[in-house]
């Protein structure tokens, strides 16, 4: 059985991108533009972007989000994944946040 991809879970994703030439902040932008475009439900947090979905589908975004950072200019990223999987049920964000938004 495939117990992350029969169930919602939650992948968060924090890069780093170092440049000499760019600025950092300019390189995020651009990952979290691919996170954007992925269609995924997905939250911006000052430190890390959290994703809601299929595990194989999400990993797919983390891996197109360092390559994105390498194409707007990074000689290196660090990458930074946590994941949430329950076998018997989905993880989603509002059930983590959703009392907290306004």
């Amino acid at each position: 059985m495939d117990y992350l991809n029969q169930n919602t879970v939650n992948v968060a994703v924090q890069v780093l991108p170092v440049s000499t030439e760019k600025e950092s902040y300019d390189i995020v932008d651009s990952a979290i533009a691919v996170i954007a475009k992925s269609g995924v439900k997905y939250v911006v947090t000052p430190f890390e972007t959290v994703m809601e979905g299929q595990y194989d589908a999400l990993m797919d975004v983390v891996k197109e989000v360092q390559n994105v950072c390498y194409a707007a200019g990074a000689q290196k990223v660090m990458c930074y994944v946590k994941i949430q999987s329950v076998a018997s049920h989905h993880v989603t964000i509002d059930d983590k946040i959703g009392k907290y938004s306004k």
